[in-house]
């Protein structure tokens, strides 16, 4: 389901122009490379921003590599792999096997160009790049001093990048699942329902430093499943969920675009939230970390107009998506997925902020408080600072507020001691304690469907539940008419 997911939002955010080519991942481009027409010469171009700038970022070719021999990426790589620079160590002179690995990794970036170039023969470009590569030139251009072996650099021609042309990318992703996909026999894909030839690992994993962990960032697998005793029947890999290489590149990808966007995405500690739609529906989540007047309104009486979860639901029954992911070494964890209608989102979250409003005597007006304040409020509170001390808050009460919030659920049992000791320890209690106060001692914190009355009955009532009550009690009517004298289970 959750592929599946995905894979609707891939789809969704092509038609936009913001889904990357299958196997690329926005860079930062330090140089470039300009080639000039014939391929017969070249100059630098130095995109490194200045200091205090942010540095320009293109969707380029990647895959995790690891390991004494990775392989080369195609267009874009490192000054390591495109000139040969040796990563130099301070204090350490350069040694023979550095040099060697420096040369092994720039040939390898020069016949993966090569490659890419008998590939397609019919295109323009290509013949640009042989003639740049077999003539000499790469080898022979001189890099600037100010260059260090980490810098990403782009090839282009003209106007045109290099590694987004059609071509190029296509071939990329045919590198990509030689290298690292795998296959097993065609099947049915769980995801697209269709038949295919299926993956037998998905090349792509989430970005290192996109979920947050204390441990060493590295990339991680979203489905990943190495050893038989971890495997349902002993089966390991992907054999228990077929996927298809369409789903799998496109349903990672937009888990990778989503988690990278600065609008659909919360992050924690140790764990990242992100949500989308089914379709392009208000941002509501945004709600609970910028509360405004005018939005906390609409919420309030969209949840006094439809008090009853459930018929909010079908009001406005476009789909909410949100996953929680935390870290397991290189392996992604999820910790929460929501799946409900927005409208009854919007209902949940009205909720919440009727749950938690505390009014302001000077000021004659309810407040609101954004979650990350009510989060920071159960921490302790540092009187020569005159605030709230940083990270003091227990671990994970944020991510456990938020599934409260959406799901209107429960704030978790351990909060209300912890408040009451950490008010006692500081004698403070300010609004965002009172409210979460008020949180903790709310009676009636759940999604609770609001039924007719048990002696009249609403044909117009399409919940799943209430029909499956009435199919129930249709059944022991039954049950009770033909054998009134026996009991059954």
């Amino acid at each position: 389901m959750l592929l599946r997911r995905l894979t609707e939002y891939a789809t969704r955010a092509e038609a936009d122009g913001e889904l990357p080519p299958p196997y690329y991942r926005p860079k930062r481009i330090q140089w470039i490379l300009q080639i000039s027409q014939d391929g017969t010469s070249a100059t630098f171009v130095d995109r490194r921003p200045a200091k205090g700038e942010r540095a320009q970022e293109t969707a380029a070719p990647y895959m995790y590599r690891s390991g004494t021999m990775p392989p080369p990426y195609l267009m874009v790589d490192t000054a390591q792999y495109v000139f040969g620079l040796v990563k130099q160590v301070p204090g350490k002179p350069v040694s023979e096997r550095g040099v060697a690995d420096a040369r092994r990794r720039r040939g390898a970036y020069a016949a993966l160009l090569l490659e890419w170039a008998d590939a397609v023969p019919e295109d323009s470009y290509a013949a640009v790049v042989r003639m740049f590569v077999t003539s000499g030139v790469l080898q022979s251009l001189t890099v600037p001093e100010e260059m260090t072996a980490a810098d990403n650099i782009a090839l282009m021609v003209g106007t045109t990048w290099l590694h987004r042309l059609r071509s190029a990318e296509e071939r990329w992703a045919a590198v990509v699942r030689s290298r690292k996909a795998g296959r097993t026999a065609a099947g049915l894909c769980l995801v697209c329902g269709k038949y295919r030839e299926l993956l037998n690992t998905i090349p792509e994993s989430i970005k290192s430093g996109a979920i947050p962990s204390s441990s060493r960032g590295r990339d991680a697998q979203l489905v990943s499943i190495n050893s038989a005793a971890q495997g349902r029947g002993g089966a390991i890999q992907l054999v228990n969920t077929p996927v298809c290489e369409a789903c799998g590149g496109r349903a990672m990808a937009a888990l990778n675009l989503l988690l990278a966007s600065d609008t659909n995405r919360r992050r924690a500690a140790d764990s990242v939230t992100v949500w989308w739609t089914q379709e392009p529906a208000d941002d509501l989540s945004d709600s609970l970390d910028a509360p405004t007047d005018a939005t906390v309104a609409r919420l309030l009486a969209s949840l006094h107009e439809h008090p009853d979860p459930v018929t909010a639901g079908r009001v406005d029954p476009r789909a909410y998506y949100a996953l929680t992911l935390g870290l397991n070494n290189a392996r992604a964890v999820v910790l929460d997925w929501l799946d409900i209608p927005v409208g009854r989102l919007r209902n949940h979250l009205g909720a919440w902020f009727e749950d938690h409003r505390v009014h302001d005597g000077w000021n004659q007006r309810y407040v609101y408080l954004p979650l990350w304040r009510l989060a920071l409020a159960a921490g302790r509170w540092d009187a020569k600072a005159n605030k709230y001390a940083p990270a003091s808050a227990p671990k994970g009460l944020e991510q456990e507020l938020l599934h409260a919030a959406l799901t209107r659920g429960p704030v978790p049992a351990r909060l209300l001691p912890h408040l009451l000791q950490r008010i006692r320890a500081d004698r403070r209690i300010d609004h965002p304690r009172t409210a979460l106060l008020r949180l903790a001692l709310h009676t009636n914190r759940k999604d609770h469907q609001v039924t007719a009355p048990a002696d009249r009955l609403d044909s117009t009532q399409l919940d799943p539940g209430y029909l499956c009550g009435r199919v129930f009690a249709l059944l022991e009517a039954i049950q009770y008419a033909a054998l009134p004298e026996v009991k059954r289970s």
